[in-house]
């Protein structure tokens, strides 16, 4: 037996995080902007229109003059009463209903919030405890800022103003075990022992004992990506320490 939940008040949230001042909705079907629903017991499309003094949201079951009304966000919000059922059916069914508006769940928004704020600070703590070392690595990666050239102070500025606005991104960085190859190919430009010919293309060695051709960058990648994926090959790994001894 099912149960029957008893008739609450709703608010309806617009997905967009720029949302209007004011946005209206389409409240009845037109070939601009369909609004249908499919039926899966009845095998059939029904119409949808919004009439205040109706019964119901689909058409087929609405009976003598509709008063259509207009249906508006405000500042990206709808509320809608218990005692208004047809707009929240017809919301239900809307077929804008999860990809320009949602009803919003007070739990769920919560528990959303507090994950937010968990990682918010975990990624803060996570910028404060690095060391000097990490630092510099996580600028380089971040920034491209050398270390010699700005303040430490500055760098865990910067390091934790990212932090807060985007702490699932700097978390993930923290975690790429690439990091610290890539603030070494950093270093290795920043020091002269490696340069790129021909707009970034080819990468050469540019040491007291080589000045070869160290590769030739794909079409369409990155140069400091593809030297990180040379160094994890065989030959890679040779030329990485031999690098290193240069440094």
């Amino acid at each position: 037996m099912k149960t029957k939940h008893a008739p609450t008040d709703k608010v309806y949230r617009l997905l967009s995080d720029a949302a209007p001042l004011s946005l209206m909705i389409a409240t009845r079907s037109s070939k601009k902007v369909p609004l249908v629903w499919y039926d899966e017991e009845k095998n059939e499309s029904r119409l949808l229109r919004y009439a205040r003094n109706q019964k119901s949201a689909f058409e087929d079951e609405q009976n003598g003059e509709a008063i259509v009304e207009p249906i508006i966000f405000e500042d990206g919000l709808l509320m809608v009463p218990k005692t208004n059922p047809v707009l929240q059916q017809f919301l239900s069914y809307h077929p804008s209903n999860g990809t320009l508006f949602i009803e919003r769940d007070e739990e769920k928004d919560a528990s959303e919030t507090v994950e937010q704020m968990h990682i918010e600070v975990d990624a803060l703590v996570a910028a404060r405890d690095l060391d000097i070392d990490q630092i510099e690595m996580v600028s380089m990666v971040l920034f491209g800022k050398k270390a010699a050239m700005t303040s430490t102070a500055e760098l865990k500025r910067d390091l934790l103003i990212f932090a807060r606005k985007d702490p699932y991104g700097f978390m993930d960085i923290l975690e790429d075990p690439t990091l610290k190859l890539r603030s070494q190919v950093q270093s290795f430009f920043d020091n002269g022992i490696l340069s790129t010919r021909k707009k970034n293309k080819e990468v050469w060695f540019n040491t007291s004992s080589s000045k070869n051709r160290m590769l030739i960058v794909p079409y369409g990648d990155d140069y400091i990506d593809s030297i990180v994926s040379y160094f994890k090959t065989d030959d890679g790994i040779n030329a990485l320490k031999m690098l290193e001894s240069n440094l």
